[in-house]
């Protein structure tokens, strides 16, 4: 009997393939979760414009794959920062609140919204962001 163990960089993609997970969002995701770290964004600064045009997600999706990961990547975040102390747990806690009438209210346009409005109204928004935050500086 011969035993063929084969490339071992192709057995270990086929490996995360068969839990479902690609080696692309692997690193999307490890990329999104330092930045979410570092900076406070991730998901949709970060995950969207990569699932997009590097993974090949169709711009929805992304946007939804995107949303299913913030929980994981703010629970680290909130330990982390939390145990340094550095969490105001009050106006978090208001922020949130906001926060979770305004998903409702984003996820149900993004479920109905065109798919290139979608990418006009996000890349707009990406683009003036970062004028802000240049003028800013």
């Amino acid at each position: 009997m011969r035993v063929t163990l084969g490339n071992p960089a192709t057995s270990r993609r086929a490996r995360l393939q068969a839990l479902g997970l690609d080696s692309k969002l692997l690193a999307i995701g490890v990329g999104g979760g330092v930045l979410s770290g570092l900076l406070g964004v991730g998901g949709g600064i970060v995950m969207v414009p990569l699932l997009v045009l590097w993974a090949g997600y169709a711009q929805r999706k992304a946007h939804a794959l995107s949303l299913g990961a913030i929980i994981p990547i703010s629970v680290a975040g909130i330990a982390t920062y939390g145990v340094a102390g550095e969490v105001r747990w009050w106006q978090a806690v208001g922020l949130a609140a906001g926060s979770i009438v305004g998903a409702r209210i984003g996820a149900g346009l993004l479920a109905r919204i065109d798919e290139r409005v979608l990418k006009v109204v996000f890349g707009t928004f990406l683009v003036g962001v970062a004028a802000l935050l240049g003028a800013r500086g």
